[in-house]
Formats: structure tokens, C-alpha cells, sequence
């Protein structure tokens, strides 16, 4: 693949904190090597309205952050004319026009995939087709545990586009949804350990076993069409998390900080996108913050 060629990947529901336990024991060898970790927080709480704002260009940013494409406030890596701050690294991003990311990324000759998992990407629903009407083609999965048949898919596609042609691949990927659940599991898919309200059968430690067990094994599967893409434009979000139990909440659809708070990676035209280094506090700096630390 070439540097032009994009790929953007969404975990769905994935949480912070398991990616982060998964990538400290080294069970991400293959998402890991996209580029460093990063700790955003998703433009919304549920599929829709985060998927909504990433066609847009409003990708999951970093607190605090005033670097392009970290914090696409400060600058989007994939930026609508007339949407928003141009990139401080001129034309490293994308400028697209259309009515969304995907429909501009068509208007520059690339042959749009895109597979969704969850039902928000269903075709035969009113919503589902908002989402996935802009591709050139469009893959439901029919089910939130179907990645091995989506990565069947994007790649019998792959092969039908012209080698000279670019390519803008979406995947949204299903198994760490709950119930959080991959084929091959040494669990049974139901019941959920994460429900609406909660219940008695509701666990963190279960739900936090399951979805970072979901994660390594999506890593592995993931792993070639990763390297197919090494060195073009990788981008690894998630679009929400779940709440297990803090506050008394259980899953998602409501604004939490478990729900806003996703994990964000990404190469850009082969290049892994670096935290910003941290500046320098003077001495008078490093006083203040002392004494503001002893403050009851």
C-alpha cells in the first residue's frame, strides 16, 4: 500500500484502562506498533454520535493537548473545507470536500471500504445507512463478533480496487462490545457481565477479563492488514467506552468519564504521531506548583 492509502480503525466500547493493562503486558504487539498511546476523550458517548463526528473530522482528542491531530481543535488530520483549524503541518493532513470525510476522500479518487459491526452501521436500518451511505462499499456484519468474515471482506475488496487507485478503509470492530465476546472464547456469549442499570449477574473485574481478552485476540487478527498499511495513514480510536458500576452506572449512552475516555493511536503517511514533549516549567513555575500541591 502506499502513503496515500488510509485506514481507521474504531473499537467499539473499548475502555481506556484495558487497553492500557493489555499494552503494559504486551499482549498488543501489532496495535501497539502503530505508534505511542495516547489517553482522549471521544467526541460522545454512544456509536452513532462519536462515528457522526468523526466523518466530520472531529476525532478523539487529547486533554490539555495543542498539537494538530492530537487535538483536531487545534488542527484535524482530516480536515472539511471550511470546518475547523488547518493543520500546523501543512499538507501531512487531508483536506477533503464533500458532505463528510468519506464522501471527500471519494471526490479524491479513493475507492471507500467500509465494515461496521454494531447496529448502528445497519444497512437496512434509517440510521444505520447514514453512516455507511457514503462508501463506495459497505459491509454489515450482522452481528457485534464477526471480524474474522469483515476482515474476509475487506480484503476480497482490496484485491478488486486498481493498484493505482488509493484506498480509504473503515472498520468498526465489534468484540469489545458487549457482551464482549470472540469466537473461540472459553466463555459462554451470554450472559452479559454488562448491562443497562446493572443487574446481579453485573462484574467489573468480568467485563474488564472479557474485553481485554476481546482486545488480544483482535490484535492478532489484525495484524496483516496493519502491515498492509505500514506505510500509509493508520488511525486507532475507540468511540466510547463503558461505565462498569462507578457512580452506579453500567454500560454506555450516558456522559461519563469511563465513556469519554478512549484510547487513540495513529501513524500518519508511515510516521507514528508522538506525544508533545512536555515543557520545560521555570524555577518560579516549579515553586507555584509546589505550594499549590500544600494547599488543603
Amino acid at each position: 500500500m502506499a502513503a496515500t492509502d488510509v485506514l481507521f480503525i474504531s473499537l467499539d466500547s473499548c475502555r481506556y484502562d484495558t487497553f492500557v493493562a493489555a499494552h503494559r503486558q504486551g499482549g498488543l504487539p501489532h496495535l501497539s506498533a502503530v505508534g505511542p498511546l495516547h489517553r482522549a476523550q471521544a467526541p460522545s458517548y454512544f456509536t452513532y454520535g462519536s462515528h457522526a463526528a468523526f466523518w466530520m473530522g472531529f476525532t478523539p482528542g487529547v486533554e490539555g493537548c495543542a498539537e494538530s491531530w492530537l487535538n483536531p481543535k487545534a488542527g484535524k488530520l482530516f480536515r472539511m473545507a471550511f470546518a475547523g483549524h488547518a493543520s500546523q503541518d501543512g499538507e501531512q493532513g487531508f483536506r477533503l470536500e464533500g458532505a463528510n470525510m468519506i464522501e471527500g476522500f471519494r471526490r479524491q479518487g479513493y475507492c471507500t471500504i467500509g465494515s461496521g459491526a454494531v447496529d448502528w452501521f445497519n444497512t437496512a436500518s434509517d440510521t444505520g445507512a447514514v453512516l455507511a451511505q457514503p462508501f463506495e462499499h459497505f459491509h454489515f456484519a450482522g452481528n457485534t463478533w464477526s471480524l474474522g468474515a469483515q476482515l474476509e471482506w475487506i480484503e476480497e475488496r482490496l484485491a478488486q480496487a486498481p493498484e493505482s487507485q488509493p484506498r480509504f478503509v473503515f472498520l468498526n470492530v465489534g468484540e469489545t462490545h458487549v457482551p464482549y465476546w470472540h469466537e473461540g472464547a472459553d466463555w459462554d456469549r451470554w450472559p452479559s457481565p454488562c448491562v443497562p442499570f446493572g443487574s446481579e449477574n453485573c462484574s467489573a473485574a468480568e467485563s474488564a477479563r472479557r474485553q481485554r481478552a476481546c482486545l488480544e485476540w483482535i490484535d492478532h487478527k489484525l495484524a496483516p492488514l496493519l502491515e498492509r498499511f505500514a506505510q500509509g495513514t493508520v488511525f486507532i480510536c475507540a468511540d466510547h467506552g463503558d461505565c462498569w458500576g462507578e457512580d452506579g452506572l453500567w454500560e454506555h449512552g450516558i456522559s461519563h468519564p469511563a465513556t469519554l475516555t478512549v484510547p487513540l493511536l495513529m501513524r500518519v503517511r508511515g510516521v507514528p504521531v508522538q506525544a508533545p514533549a512536555a515543557p520545560r516549567l521555570s524555577k518560579r513555575q516549579r515553586l507555584r506548583r509546589m505550594l499549590t500541591n500544600l494547599l488543603p
